[in-house]
């Protein structure tokens, strides 16, 4: 099994603490077509480094954001993320300051995609606006693209990955964070890590999962990748906290994978949240993960 457990660092330790302080102030988080400004204003605190353009544009019809390091070129290969919010929440505009923490290590263009957002857009057209953006930059880019992506976005490029047409080249590789994989909620950390997690709970995901899968299965692979073909699956890095509810999605993601004779690394980070990499001006463990990120990343392109 390819599970790496990384140790907290003590600033990390008392960061966390100030955090989980703030977030018990803030409330309960809801996945809601209410709570997207909220959601983007959080999102949005992860600053712009340093050398990065950022401009709009659309691929294969759907809108998004493009975060360009200087000199850098999509032509000569690019990362699509594609973030999370539950598939309710979310903007390609927030998330630009992540993205351009990925872009200046990883020395490459990301595309942000802005996919059409549930209750008023259900399934499948997430994952058919994620997959049709993905067939197009792998055209472009003569197969030199790399999938990436957070919570519900992480599982979406892991099932768009796994379930893309034959025509489609495999990306190059694939990063997610706490990647939500399993719609149906049947993960043990769901209750073990229930008291510590901060951030999610049961009740909110599922409110996620009713508000997208109208009409639609748990099961199905395109929004379940534990239920995709694993033989498509190119080599991926997952990091996820070790105090999230979404844990198990994770590692159960990884067993079937090495069962499968897939290539996937996890990384578990002892007192991590949901998405930690995001707080990289406040955590130590988020700056290791970034730059774990881009280093997989090269490695891969």
């Amino acid at each position: 099994m390819s599970i790496i457990h990384h140790d907290e660092a003590f600033r990390d330790r008392a960061a966390m603490l100030a955090m989980r302080a703030m977030i018990a102030l803030s409330g309960s988080f809801s996945i809601e077509p209410s709570a997207r400004k909220d959601y983007d204003l959080l999102i949005a605190r992860t600053k712009i480094a340093e050398g990065i353009e950022t401009s709009q544009a659309i691929v294969a019809g759907v809108s998004g954001w493009w975060v360009t390091p200087a000199g850098a070129r999509a032509e000569d290969g690019a990362v699509l993320y594609v973030h999370g919010g539950g598939y309710v929440l979310g903007s390609a505009e927030a998330y630009r300051g992540l993205a351009s923490q990925i872009a200046s290590r990883a020395g490459r263009p990301v595309f942000v995609i802005d996919y059409a957002l549930a209750p008023e857009k259900p399934f499948p057209a997430a994952y058919d606006d994620v997959s049709k953006a993905y067939a197009e930059l792998a055209s472009a880019t003569s197969g030199r693209v790399a999938l990436m992506g957070d919570s519900a976005g992480g599982g979406a490029v892991l099932s768009v990955a796994m379930n893309r047409a034959d025509a489609v080249p495999a990306p190059l590789a694939i990063v997610a964070y706490s990647p939500w994989v399993d719609p149906a909620l049947e993960g043990e950390s769901m209750v073990t890590r229930g008291d510590v997690d901060p951030i999610l709970n049961r009740q909110s995901l599922a409110d996620g999962a009713r508000q997208y899968l109208v009409g639609a299965g748990v099961s199905d692979p395109r929004v379940n990748a534990l239920k995709a073909d694993f033989a498509k699956l190119p080599p991926v890095r997952i990091d996820v906290g070790d105090d999230e509810i979404l844990l198990d999605d994770s590692l159960r993601f990884e067993a079937l994978a090495g069962e499968a004779g897939r290539q996937v690394e996890a990384h578990v980070w002892k007192g991590m949240v949901h998405v930690f990499p995001t707080n990289v001006a406040m955590l130590k463990a988020s700056a290791q993960a970034l730059d774990g990120t881009a280093e997989f990343l090269k490695r891969h392109f």
